[in-house]
This record gives C-alpha cells, structure tokens and sequence, in this order.
C-alpha cells in the first residue's frame, strides 16, 4: 500500500472558506511533509493566514494573474493547487491552467450532503464534478469494494452562526484593511460594503428572523392542507450563477408559481423555503406574493425564512429546486423531486422528468433504492465528516482530509483501488 506522505509535494493555497479552516489545514500539511504556500487577494485573505513566511499577496489586476499564476507555479515547484469553489475568476482561470500542467487540483466545497458533510473533489465540483457523467451502474461497482452501512448525521449539528460571523469579519477586513490592494475586485456584483452591512444585518437579527421561521412554519405544519415545497438558493451562489437556465431566483419563481397554478390541485399550497443565509439583497418574499397575487392564489402560496428544512419535509407532497443541495434530504426522505439546474444528484432514477404542471398535479415518487445506494457513495468517497466553520466541525474534518489530500487517487478511484480511509461511524453530539 502506498506511503501517505506529503515529501516532495508543494501546495499553493487560493482562497478558501471565510475562517481559519484553510490556516489549519496547510499547518497539517506541513507536518506531514509538505511545503505549502498561500496566494492571498486580500485583506481578509491575509487576516486568516498565520504564517507570513509562507504568504504571497496578490495586489496586481485580473489580467496579470494568469501570469503571475504561473510564475509562482513555476518559483515554487508547485505540484497541486487547493481552492474554494472552482468557478469565481481567479479559481476557473488557475484550475484550468493546473489542469494543463498536470498539477493536482483539490476542491473544497460545502457538503452535496451538507450540513454535517463537506465536499472534497479533485479537478472541479459541482457541475464540473466527476459525478456529473458517472452513472448509478458505475457507483454500484465502486461499492462492491464495501460493506459499510452509510451512517447517519448526528441529531444537532449546525455552524450557521459562525458561518455569518465569519463572513461578517472577512468582508470588515476588506472593508478597512484593504490598503495593499487597491486592485481587488469580488468575484459577486454586490460591492464589499454592502456584503458587509448584509452579513452584519443578518447576524443582529437572528433571534427576530428565527421568531418569524418559527410561525410561519406552525403556520403550515397546523394548516392542516397538502402542500408543496420550493427550495430556494442564494442567487450569487456559483451553483445558481453557472449551472442552472435562470439568470435571477425571481425567473425561478415565476416559472414554479405558474407551474402551480396550472397543474396543482385547487386544494393544495406551495411553500418557498429560503436559504439559511439569505440576506434579503432579493426581494423574494415581496415577489412572491406578487406574482402569486397576478395568478389569484395568494392565499395558497407561503414564504419560510432560512432554518432547518426537516419540519416541512416531513409533511410536503413534493418538491422543486434549481440544484440545491438541500434537495438531497428530499431523496433521503423518498419524496418526489423536479429539478432545472445541473446537479450531482441529478440521475433519472430518481429525479422527475415530467413537465412541472404535471409534476405538481401526480408527481412520480424516486427509485428510493437507487437514491440510497447513490447517497452511500458519496459517503464512502467524496463527503468527509465535519464543517469549516465551527471549531469541533474543523477538527472532526482535519481527522481525515489530509489522508484523501496526500491519497494519489482521488476519492471516487480510492474507493475502487481500495486506498481509501476507512470511514467512521458518526458519533451523535448533543
């Protein structure tokens, strides 16, 4: 079996996940071997980078990273590149170059089984995911090198206040420290001061938000009518922004709103449940009821803020998203489910393929089978317990990722070569 080992490997760092998460991970690295670096764009980049030594700012214009990409691969020996998401500028231009160069590119994202799971890929994520063309014969395959039983999220697990205090933080160092690079542009339209002020916002009013989710939802729960559930995304988030037909949520609104109202049984709801971190930077709530008011159904159509997602699945017919990742405990829960953007789960075993009118009046119900042996897969390769943003979340993640990291095959071809970690029953933290 093949040494884990980081000698002989150099790992540029990009931009990570707001926190110390990446900071820890290049600290494991390094004791295992390997030189690490980090490329920072800002001054929130810097703010969570504690080894100056090991810092490389970038304070030149979008059009000189290509090259200087190149010349830290190059003054460096950089034999990998590790990076947040793989579609916001600097990240699509260097991965693609790494990719031509031969370098490993290792992919963090938040978990396709989140919230206890984060995502671990080589080479892209999401729409750009090994997954994407891998079909439910070739995970079977791959599971025939296994006898685990996937296990089960613990009963509490959440980070989402430390999520926003951190992004909260991040954006006020860019906000205040930004001296050193005057060229640095954010990857989302919204400017840095108002990501800010958003992010603050939302951390203030937490306990009145949670007070508005928590009637609305005795609201429905107590309505004693059948209903369906939308799930909605953040409108900047890459997965909406590069894989999905719509260029605002307010087009995805309109499109579900009208589907209802022309398929769904007279006596039936639609509920649009939000992002846990939406911001209000859309109106979604004020365009729902006017597009449900133009249709005359007003009073059958419901808006939740953020929160967990579980009170409402267990009582809703069906379901539509673009491609949130909340649509995951959907199939987990064998409930019916229409998609319209590019998504790893997106297999037609078990996502429906009807028009959206006729979905809403007779959904067909998934190959509840094939979702769970789909669900076990990405267990046994690319999900790793754990979180970026809360302490215990961190340590949990550290415990394994490093091994997948210094691994030569990546998590889907560990699984079949048999180099893959063995994977731990999950302990439930109350």
């Amino acid at each position: 079996m093949t040494k884990i080992t980081g000698d002989n490997r150099v790992f540029l760092f990009l931009q990570g996940p707001h926190g110390p998460f990446f900071h820890k991970l290049g600290k494991m690295l390094r004791a295992a071997g390997a030189q690490v670096w980090r490329v920072g764009f800002n001054a929130g980049d810097r703010a969570f980078w504690f080894s100056p030594k090991t810092y490389i700012p970038f304070r030149g214009s979008q059009d000189a990273w290509a090259d200087t990409f190149e010349q830290i691969i190059a003054d460096k020996g950089v034999t990998d590149i590790v990076l947040y998401g793989d579609t916001r500028p600097v990240h699509a231009q260097a991965a693609a170059r790494a990719r031509d160069l031969g370098l490993g590119v290792h992919v963090f994202e938040e978990g396709y089984l989140r919230p206890y799971w984060v995502t671990y890929e080589r080479g892209g994520s999401n729409g750009h995911s090994k997954l994407m063309d891998m079909s439910l014969e070739e995970m079977r395959r791959g599971l025939e090198h296994s006898d685990m039983d996937a296990p089960l999220p613990p009963a509490r697990w959440g980070d989402t206040r430390q999520h926003v205090f951190y992004g909260a933080l991040y954006h006020w160092f860019v906000m205040f420290r930004n001296g050193d690079y005057r060229n640095f542009k954010p990857h989302r339209a919204l400017s840095v001061t108002k990501e800010f002020r958003l992010y603050l916002k939302r951390l203030l009013l937490m306990p009145f938000q949670a007070a508005d989710r928590g009637i609305a939802t005795l609201r429905i729960r107590y309505g004693g009518f059948p209903y369906h559930l939308a799930l909605l995304q953040l409108e900047h988030d890459s997965s909406f922004q590069e894989h999905s037909p719509f260029d605002t949520m307010i087009d995805f609104l309109d499109v579900v709103i009208r589907g209802f109202a022309e398929g769904a049984p007279k006596h039936h709801h639609l509920v649009f449940k939000a992002h846990p971190l939406e911001d209000g930077r859309v109106p979604l709530r004020r365009e729902i009821k006017r597009i449900a008011t133009e249709l005359g159904i007003g009073k059958r159509v419901h808006y939740v803020r953020g929160g967990k997602l579980a009170a409402l699945l267990n009582d809703t017919r069906s379901a539509v998203t673009v491609n949130s990742t909340a649509a995951q405990q959907v199939l987990w829960r064998g409930i019916p489910l229409k998609t319209f953007g590019k998504a790893v789960y997106n297999k037609p075993e078990f996502v429906s393929t009807q028009p959206l009118g006729t979905f809403f009046s007779a959904a067909q119900r998934p190959d509840h089978k094939a979702y769970q042996e789909y669900r076990r897969y990405l267990l046994e390769t690319s999900q790793v317990p754990g979180g970026f943003y809360s302490a215990r979340g961190r340590r949990q993640l550290m415990r394994m990722v490093v091994d997948m990291m210094l691994c030569p095959d990546d998590p889907y071809q560990a699984l079949e070569t048999g180099t893959a970690a063995p994977r731990q029953q999950l302990r439930i933290v109350q």
